[in-house]
């Protein structure tokens, strides 16, 4: 069943169910998807990955910038939509997964220091595209090569 279905079906569930918040959070999903589909292309899986991550990573950044601003209120209702969103992205990986990975793409590159970061993580991003956090990756790359 593509995105968008499973999406229209869930809408209708939380319409019954009553759950705002996770109407609201389907109902962001379903519209980035439909501006995305009215580019005249056809969205891929991946490109739905990636929207999907967009949208995560936007709510936990507006979040933490609720919290600075002590409106933990709006940071709870934020945080809560990106829970709802993060289900539809492909299972993360764990930390100890992501390191065994990354040191076999070390290994492939044949990186020796800090100076080969840009090459890892290069390689990483396109392995593992919507399997971890750029973030992350970045992190571990640092953390093995330096």
């Amino acid at each position: 069943m593509a995105l968008i279905d499973t999406i229209n079906n869930d809408i209708k569930a939380a319409m019954l169910a009553k759950d705002k918040e996770k109407l609201e959070s389907l109902r962001a999903i379903k519209a980035a998807l439909l501006i995305a589909n009215t580019s005249g292309e056809k969205v891929n899986e991946e490109a739905e990955i990636k929207l999907l991550q967009k949208l995560v990573k936007q709510r936990k950044e507006a979040a933490e910038i609720y919290i600075k601003n002590g409106r933990k209120d709006l940071a709870d209702s934020e945080l809560a939509q990106a829970q709802y969103i993060e289900p539809y992205l492909p299972k993360q990986m764990t930390n100890e997964e992501l390191k065994a990975h990354i040191v076999k793409i070390i290994t492939e590159v044949a990186a020796s220091s800090i100076k080969d970061m840009g090459k890892v993580i290069g390689a990483a991003s396109k392995q593992l595209a919507g399997k971890a956090d750029n973030r992350t990756i970045s992190e571990i790359v640092k953390e093995l090569l330096g």
